[in-house]
């Protein structure tokens, strides 16, 4: 007999990653069809107004439309489709960024509508390529919805979206709204993984979703149970998971990329609940999050499922830590002091900062591979959503050329990093009286004494960390950052594969 998940027996035909199945129905063209219900014409906040909107720039101006970046306006019409102003401010301002949220404002300005199209009237200085792509993931992203447990729901799912750009070469606007459906399967996956309950999803049902991935978009996977985990010497998994009824797993995955191409490696937290363990965290909204604390696995396995269709050409390998972190009588304690895959033993300071411990000795092996840098991405600490809230997320590493190289694939989708120091001046706080190491520095700077410990265990190779512990998730809908999960990290992370080996 197979057996089935928790997600399955608490709801049965339960599947922690709908959007897959949503994306492959949904139509994506660079053409407006005949059956389109809404047709958004975007208007710039000075010259000519585009005729098919059928009013002028003092009429739009009478109804109170200033044509500013995401400003929207919805003009009824007796028969055929509704038409959208949409706003575009000044078209030599435009980024891929800003036509992404402008697109994703159109997207819920037409939220109770299947079938959409998006024309652009300009693009200013964004290549047409660039500009294809960036529309149609801001009206996907932003009309992204979590409904497998939703028995009812206000608003229908996004049937159609098409895409046009005036003026623009059509093979190159079709190539980018193609490479959009690929990121958009990525962050979908990712944001489908930190929505589901943690009850639904357990580390091993992770490793189900890696494998019917892996088989759907052409990845491989191996996964490592307790047993393989014990031959592997991974201790710092093996203590988190100590109070928990459920097996830890470690994901691996790789994709093969081009012969020669460089090795990149990505190491991502997948703690799939993280009670805080005996240092429990408190009862309050910040521990309903706490199923999102696999963000980081989750932004990796979104991101393998764009690589082949965007062509990356490096050779990458990913280790995803699952496990959640509970209080029991078997639990790990205060006190303890765990032995890393490295010989390292680490005083355990406070059990709620296991997400280090579990990532340890995936960056030991990430480094025994000997790739030419690491990345790894983690809803680490609170602190560094206290200092960029929960648009912009921490980015620290030891290596210039790769910490651009991470800054640019944010610039290109809209991501934000932020680059802090590295202040090795506060490696003390980390010192133990009875280990090598211990989980938790002082009072302040929790985001650096955090990557200060996580850059222990990479052997000096280039190394990159991003903590995504504010950008996991979005408090309400903003621009193309649907309420809930954010999907952060995916087409991030499958943007710079693409770059690295360029």
């Amino acid at each position: 007999m197979v057996a089935r998940s928790p997600g399955e027996l608490l709801t049965p035909g339960f599947t922690a990653v709908p959007s897959v199945a949503w994306i492959d129905a949904l139509e994506v063209s660079s053409s407006t069809p005949d059956d389109t219900e809404a047709i958004g014409i975007t208007v710039a906040s000075s010259g000519d107004v585009a005729e098919g909107l059928g009013f002028d720039r003092a009429a739009l101006t009478r109804a109170g439309f200033g044509a500013r970046p995401g400003q929207t306006l919805v003009i009824p019409t007796a028969s055929g489709p509704a038409l959208v102003a949409v706003g575009i401010g000044d078209p030599e301002a435009l980024t891929p960024d800003a036509l992404r949220d402008i697109a994703a404002a159109f997207a819920r300005a037409t939220a109770s509508l299947r079938r959409v199209s998006l024309e652009l009237t300009t693009s200013g200085p964004v290549d047409d390529a660039a500009a294809g792509q960036a529309l149609a993931e801001g009206v996907v992203l932003a009309r992204y919805r979590y409904r497998p447990l939703k028995t009812t729901t206000a608003e229908p799912p996004l049937d159609a979206v098409s895409i046009t750009v005036e003026g623009a070469d059509p093979a190159a606007l079709a190539a980018g709204v193609a490479r959009a459906r690929a990121t958009v399967h990525a962050a979908s996956v990712a944001r489908d993984l930190a929505n589901t309950p943690p009850g639904h999803l357990t580390a091993s049902d992770i490793g189900r979703v890696a494998v019917e991935l892996g088989a759907r978009f052409g990845f491989e996977v191996e996964l490592f149970g307790r047993e393989q985990l014990l031959e592997l010497r991974c201790g710092g998994i093996l203590g988190v998971n100590a109070g928990s009824e459920e097996e830890p797993v470690m994901v691996r995955l790789r994709h093969a990329g081009r012969e020669g191409g460089r090795r990149l490696a990505l190491v991502g937290k997948g703690l799939t609940y993280d009670s805080g363990g005996i240092s429990l965290k408190p009862s309050d909204p910040m521990h309903l999050l706490m199923k999102m604390d696999m963000g980081g696995a989750g932004a990796i396995l979104g991101a393998f499922t764009a690589l082949d269709e965007l062509g990356s050409a490096s050779e990458t390998t990913a280790w995803l830590m699952c496990t959640d972190n509970m209080p029991s009588g078997s639990a790990y304690k205060l006190g303890d002091v765990l032995t890393a895959r490295d010989g390292t033993t680490v005083e355990v300071k406070n059990t709620d900062a296991e997400g280090r411990l579990a990532m340890m000795d995936a960056l030991v092996l990430a480094s025994e591979w000997e790739p030419d840098a690491i990345v790894d991405i983690a809803t680490l600490t609170g602190a560094s959503l206290m200092a960029l809230g929960t648009r912009t997320a921490a980015l620290f590493g030891n290596d210039d050329a790769l910490l651009a190289a991470v800054e640019s694939a944010s610039a290109t989708t809209g991501e934000s990093a932020w680059r802090l120091p590295l202040e090795r001046a506060y490696r003390s706080q980390l010192d133990s009286a009875v280990a090598d190491i211990s989980n938790l520095g002082g009072p302040y700077a929790g985001a650096t004494t955090a990557a200060l410990f996580l850059e222990h265990f990479v052997d000096g190779r280039p190394w990159a960390h991003l903590d995504i512990a504010g950008t996991m998730q979005s408090p309400v809908d903003d621009a193309w950052r649907s309420a809930g999960a954010t999907g952060y990290g995916a087409r991030l992370l499958a943007q710079l594969a693409v770059d690295f080996s360029s």
